[in-house]
């Protein structure tokens, strides 16, 4: 059977800023049968600058009446709401997970214990960010959005010029744009990734529905991250493109079965056809009686069903030889 995909359900700021939707949102994804619940970890002044735009599909959700910046201050959340939903996860027995967006909120992270660091697309190209991490000995989920084979590998050599090995590293293919059109997913990118650099390998979805992260399973992703809301008519950036939480349940329902179906690799009789094998297959028939000491040949011989007797992989073997008994018709030949 396949190993089982970490399932990331990313809530990131669809709590729109408030302690107890976040909490919604973790029981939610633990409904689900999410693995992981991802939020994010940012300070607004440390992330942007106040005369930074938002993204076209910010602006299609929000319109253009405020900046990034005080979009993003709205968001934010502090220091013990992050200990907090820390502790809310452990309670409810689902990993918490948060992408940090600097090296202080990292820091935040890292205190509370957190087994995994996720870097996000953004920060693919952050030297000192990346150089930061490279001293951590954790295991890191990296995010490609927006990147190059190239930056990848950079990213990755970064990485690992600290304590951080490769096997501990896997690589999300992405693309950070919300949502993205099935025409730019490139899912076949995600094994080019895993051929080129010899890197675990998943994917981050940001189409709408669930079919496209179903497909990445079926091509060997080993974590699958999906935006999740309560309710897509929430006022935020994210909501329009995110899964409701029945659709998230979906999905990991899908990823779960489509596991079980990718099974061993080994080609062989599974054992719920094993039945079938007799009724399917053939065997080599009398087509006509046939006397004790009569030769088998062409006419006299052939292929019905059912696959009880002879294989007719050996009717050669059996063409010219003396028959030892007596053989009505349809009656299977014996060795």
């Amino acid at each position: 059977m396949a190993s089982k995909t970490l399932i990331i359900a990313e809530a990131g700021v669809n709590h729109n800023g408030d302690i107890n939707k976040a909490k919604d949102l973790i029981l939610a994804a633990k409904e689900a049968g999410a693995d992981i619940v991802k939020f994010q970890t940012f300070k607004a002044d440390n992330l942007v600058t106040r005369k930074a735009s938002k993204a076209v599909y910010q602006i299609d959700s929000l319109g253009k009446n405020e900046s990034q910046y005080q979009m993003l201050k709205k968001l934010e959340l502090n220091i013990d709401q992050h200990k907090e939903l820390f502790e809310f996860c452990n309670k409810n027995k689902i990993e918490f997970l948060s992408s940090a967006f600097d090296i202080n909120s990292n820091n935040i992270l890292n205190e509370l214990g957190l087994k995994r660091v996720k870097i996000p697309s953004g920060e693919i190209t952050n030297l000192p960010y990346l150089r930061h991490i490279s001293t951590l000995n954790k295991e890191i989920i990296l995010s490609t959005g927006m990147s190059t084979m190239s930056e990848i590998e950079q990213a990755i050599e970064i990485l690992e010029s600290g304590v951080i090995i490769r096997d501990k590293i896997t690589v999300l293919h992405c693309n950070t744009q919300y949502p993205t059109p099935l025409s730019d997913v490139n899912l076949n990118a995600m094994n080019s990734i895993n051929k080129t650099l010899n890197v675990a390998v998943g994917y981050s979805d940001h189409t709408l529905g669930i079919e496209v992260a179903i497909g990445a399973v079926a091509k060997g992703a080993k974590i699958i991250e999906k935006h999740f809301t309560l309710d897509r008519i929430l006022n935020g950036p994210d909501h329009k493109a995110s899964l409701i939480p029945e659709e998230l349940k979906q999905m990991v329902g899908c990823i779960r079965n489509i596991e079980k179906a990718l099974g061993n690799g080994v080609k062989e009789p599974s054992k719920s056809e094993y039945e079938n094998i007799i009724v399917a297959r053939k065997s080599i028939i009398a087509a006509k009686k046939i006397n004790k000491g009569d030769t088998f040949t062409n006419d006299n011989l052939t292929i019905k069903r059912p696959g009880s007797g002879i294989s007719p992989m050996y009717i050669d073997d059996y063409i010219g030889k003396t028959a030892d008994r007596y053989y009505e018709i349809d009656d299977i030949i014996r060795p």
